[in-house]
């Protein structure tokens, strides 16, 4: 297919598309390169562009008939969206708006939306499935639960396909070390501890030791950015099939605390590191889990790497040639 990857440049949308090269689609990455790379993109073309920019969307779906968009450029750090909430109402939910015009204007049939488990906000239950109610408690669920509806309502109106996948804890990096999370000032349990195993950091915090779990640390669902990449490909290839538009959890169903997290990086690693224990982040619920049923039964989705250590190892090895990268000022 012809498919337009929206912050393709980034940690998730790089994996993906690199897979969609590998699967032989023709892409092109439209990214503002804001927290996204140049080098990240290793397959298809990239148009340097923002979605704030109407005119520059129409000149971009005019100039190719895009046969699916995959859309992830947003804005995903949860304290700073409750802080800088216009932020990311324009980002995320005006600016999906704005992609969907374009969609709807050239009668574009496939779409895929990166969304995100906060959309439930602080569900009584762990393990969460796709239809719960949705209450998210921060401006950043918000704003993509409200992109979900109007994904929806699109679709309703109209003749688009989508899925929605909506992500838990993405971790880890592509095995042969050719892409990796280097988003600065990352907020992720697994890339801030990677960070205090190469030095960057000196050491990190633990938000709440009094949670109702095994440690009293949060659990949290840990999925491989290669699994869930692998996930948006499946998904393109369900909807070409005839397959219904559907929304998606994407997880392993299981999860890990943050100190058996921590834990594992200093194993793995042989690296000891400062942990400082302090009081909870508001809304951090105690227990996130994905059940996935869904997209397995579905897509026929099977996990590749789901084991906390080959994420960690990935992460770890990943973090080591993104410092080599910046002194020798390739980033």
């Amino acid at each position: 297919m012809k498919v337009l990857v929206t912050g393709g440049a980034g940690y998730i949308g790089s994996h993906v598309v690199r897979q969609l090269g590998e699967a032989g689609h023709d892409i092109v990455v439209f990214d503002n390169l804001s927290t996204g790379y140049r080098w990240a993109v290793t397959a298809g073309e990239l148009v340097v562009g923002d979605l704030a920019d109407e005119a520059a969307i129409d000149r971009l779906f005019s100039e190719h008939r895009f046969e699916a968009v995959l859309h992830f450029a947003a804005n995903i750090v949860v304290p700073e969206s409750v802080a800088n909430p216009l932020k990311y109402y324009s980002n995320n939910t005006r600016n999906t708006l704005n992609l969907l015009k374009a969609v709807e204007r050239y009668q574009v049939p496939y779409m895929v939306f990166s969304s995100t488990a906060a959309v439930y906000g602080m569900p009584e239950q762990q393990v969460l499935t796709e239809d719960l109610p949705l209450a998210p408690i921060n401006p950043y669920g918000a704003s993509k639960m409200m992109s979900e509806r109007m994904i929806m309502d699109l679709a309703a109106a109209s003749s688009l396909n989508y899925v929605i996948l909506r992500y838990f804890n993405v971790a880890g990096a592509n095995p042969d070390g050719l892409l990796g999370q280097a988003t600065p000032e990352a907020t992720h349990l697994i890339k801030v501890a990677s960070e205090c195993v190469t030095g960057q950091r000196e050491g990190m915090s633990v938000f709440g030791t009094d949670y109702d779990t095994r440690d009293g640390t949060c659990i949290r669902d840990y999925i491989h950015v290669e699994d869930l990449a692998k996930a948006h490909v499946m998904a393109l290839d369900h909807m070409a099939n005839g397959g219904d538009s559907k929304v998606l959890n994407c997880g392993y169903g299981r999860g890990f605390t943050v100190r058996e997290v921590i834990d594992v990086v200093k194993r793995v690693s042989g690296v000891d590191f400062p942990v400082t224990e302090t009081d909870r982040r508001a809304g951090d619920p105690a227990a996130l889990m994905a059940d996935n049923t869904l997209i397995r039964d579905t897509l026929g989705w099977e996990p590749d790497y789901d084991d906390l250590e080959t994420i960690v190892r990935t992460a770890l090895a990943w973090e080591a040639i993104w410092q080599k990268k910046k002194a020798s000022g390739e980033h």
